[in-house]
């Protein structure tokens, strides 16, 4: 499993190691993670099989994929942000969601930001990559090389 934990966001990668497939064990999986505001799912998955769509409650309760919210699905390394604290609900269509393919998260507040650090008088201002741009870009490549 790759989730990179900071103050700012991480990357989870969906199932693990296992990845978006089929007799995934997915409520298991989400109940040891925790995901703000601004994290990350990464979706690793066969896209000439499986697909990721945002579905509601109701449609995930009941493996519906009609009507969805929206096709996350790209090329079977999707990434998924996560921009509200609220559940999101994903499952896979063609009948794969009653084989385990669905995960409902449940996106809490965004982390408190650490206090930035003090600057010293007449020291000029630093110019950085954001650290969550560089975090996001490091654990993206990290989950695609794994």
């Amino acid at each position: 499993m790759v989730s990179i934990e900071s103050s700012t966001a991480a990357l989870h990668r969906v199932g693990g190691k296992q990845g978006w497939y089929p007799n995934v064990n997915y409520s298991d999986w989400s109940g040891r993670e925790r995901f703000y505001v601004d994290d990350w799912l990464l979706f690793n998955f066969d896209k000439r099989y499986f697909n990721v769509l945002e579905v509601n409650q109701t449609s995930y309760d009941n493996c519906n994929d009609r009507g969805f919210i929206q096709n996350i699905t790209r090329g079977g390394r999707d990434v998924f942000e996560l921009t509200e604290a609220r559940p999101y609900y994903f499952l896979s269509s063609g009948g794969y969601c009653y084989n385990g393919m669905k995960v409902s998260i449940d996106v809490e507040v965004p982390r408190a930001a650490p206090a930035p650090a003090p600057v010293k008088n007449g020291s000029p201002p630093l110019i950085a990559i954001s650290i969550r741009v560089l975090l996001f870009l490091i654990s993206f490549a990290v989950a695609c090389f794994y």
